[in-house]
């Protein structure tokens, strides 16, 4: 191989070598399970409903209903679980039929009634969504929204829930929705937004009831160490300029 060709070669070695390793993290190194939610009102966020036009409303009652309950997945928990376990429950009731919606989004601990929602931090680069639902063989579906590091939300289908009783949904995160960037720090992670349920035109909507638990995540947590890396740490950078 003539001098200059080898030279080309590892050039493009070389570069390949760069490239790869901005990127490295991109690859699952360390999987782990991380429970966002238990639903046991012991958490910093509390949970509200909102629901579509539809919903019904009167001098008596409002819907949708939302509530702590003593139930949870004995596949889970087992019959009679070590401690105090609870779900959260949704009572939903529409005046018609159609493709409704009820939207179950959290707060923080303690705010008014009119709180804003509070997005929830997920950590690592997520690669699967998990939550217990039940269900009553209704033919609705449940959906995930999360938004990325420039403010986009994606919406993930969890699965329907046309199906009785308990049952674990888990939903894979598509590749298309950014969780890295190319300048430090690369790791840009989700935010959880909501859970949406919707109702199907052909299905009954006078009443109906769906509980959820456990809602966890698979990420891969593993970041990179380099020389600095503590620099790219948005909290230490607040430090480091709130001391200047």
């Amino acid at each position: 191989m003539k001098h200059g060709s080898f030279k080309a070669v590892c050039l493009i070695f070389m570069a390949s070598v760069a490239v790869a390793s901005v990127f490295s993290d991109e690859n699952t190194v360390s999987l782990e399970s991380v429970i966002l939610e238990a639903f046991n009102g012991d958490s910093e966020y509390e949970w509200r409903v909102a629901a579509s036009k539809f919903a019904t409303k009167n001098d008596e009652e409002t819907f949708p209903k939302l509530s702590y309950v003593s139930a949870w997945p004995v596949a889970l928990f087992g019959y009679s679980p070590s401690e105090e376990q609870q779900s959260l429950g949704i009572w939903g009731r529409f005046d018609r039929r159609g493709y409704n919606w009820v939207d179950i989004y959290p707060v923080a601990s303690g705010g008014e009634d009119d709180a804003a929602p509070a997005e929830i931090p997920i950590p690592g680069r997520v690669k699967f969504l998990d939550l217990w639902v039940w269900g009553s063989n209704l033919n609705y579906y449940v959906e995930a929204y999360v938004r990325d590091y420039q403010g986009v939300p994606h919406i993930i289908n969890l699965g329907n829930i046309a199906y009785t009783g308990w049952k674990n949904l888990r939903a894979a995160v598509p590749a298309r929705i950014p969780q890295a960037k190319r300048v430090l720090p690369h790791l840009a992670s989700l935010k959880f937004v909501k859970f949406r349920i919707w109702t199907q035109p052909n299905e009954p909507v006078g009443d109906f009831y769906v509980y959820i638990d456990q809602f966890k995540v698979l990420s891969d947590t593993f970041e990179s160490l380099y020389d600095g890396n503590d620099l790219a740490n948005p909290e230490k950078v607040q430090e480091l300029w709130n001391n200047q």
